[in-house]
């Protein structure tokens, strides 16, 4: 049994270390299932966002179908989004890729969690990874947002996190390349690092653009043997939205 776990502790500790706001730093009143820490503005104001597509995570139509969907081929098998990539946003995420940016991620991953808890239950997800960085690009930062807030999105469900893909190479930032050159850019970048047969796996990064990166991650996850592969991002920077991040 661990410390925290005897009765009346963890009632102590937080006397002593009153939980805070992975955002604000404001005190919380207690934890949030899914992992990380985060006050109701905060809470409010990062989970905002417009209706979307639960295929494709593209904003929904006004009858909440999807016209990008219908009878195409899709990057993936479901895709869960926390919120759009405004400008607070951008900004959250930012902080979670800096080496002391684990309790904004932790807390990002739990808003992720709170918010799409039911659809990470109907997909039956057996296996979180993150959609990894080059080792050389991970050194000169310090950290993985995308590992940060994947294990955390993994202690939310009760699920393993593994590390399931590796990149091939270091291949230049999609927010380096124009929209219709990343696919290529991304294109064999990335090997499993295992079998993965018949495993629902759900893929985690902070943001999305055109779904490139991500779909070359579950092109690979398939033919490693997944028999379905879903993915969670923190934003979404959507067409016609003037922002463009990193995928």
């Amino acid at each position: 049994m661990a410390w925290s776990d005897l009765p009346g502790l963890a009632t102590i500790l937080d006397l002593l270390c009153p939980p805070r706001c992975g955002f604000c730093g404001a005190d919380v009143a207690e934890g949030r299932p899914g992992g990380g820490l985060s006050c109701e503005p905060c809470a409010a104001a990062f989970s905002r966002d417009v209706t979307r597509c639960g295929l494709c995570g593209e904003p929904a139509e006004g009858d909440g179908g999807c016209r990008r969907c219908r009878g195409r081929r899709r990057d993936w098998d479901g895709l869960a989004v926390l919120s759009s990539y405004g400008d607070d946003v951008r900004e959250q995420v930012l902080r979670a890729k800096r080496p002391a940016g684990e309790a904004v991620a932790a807390a990002l991953a739990g808003l992720l969690v709170r918010k799409h808890r039911e659809s990470f239950a109907d997909w039956r997800i057996d296996v979180v990874a993150p959609v990894p960085m080059h080792w050389r690009r991970r050194l000169a930062r310090g950290t993985s947002a995308a590992d940060q807030l994947a294990a955390a999105v993994a202690r939310g469900l009760g699920l393993p996190m593994r590390r399931l893909l590796r990149r091939r190479r270091a291949t230049p930032m999609q927010n380096e390349l124009p929209f219709e050159d990343r696919r290529g850019n991304v294109r064999a970048a990335f090997r499993a690092t295992r079998r993965v047969a018949g495993l629902r796996v759900l893929l985690v990064d902070d943001v999305a653009t055109t779904g490139a990166t991500l779909a070359e991650c579950r092109g690979t996850l398939v033919e490693a043997g997944a028999a379905a592969v879903y993915a969670a991002v923190i934003a979404r920077a959507d067409r016609g939205s003037g922002t463009d991040p990193f995928r």
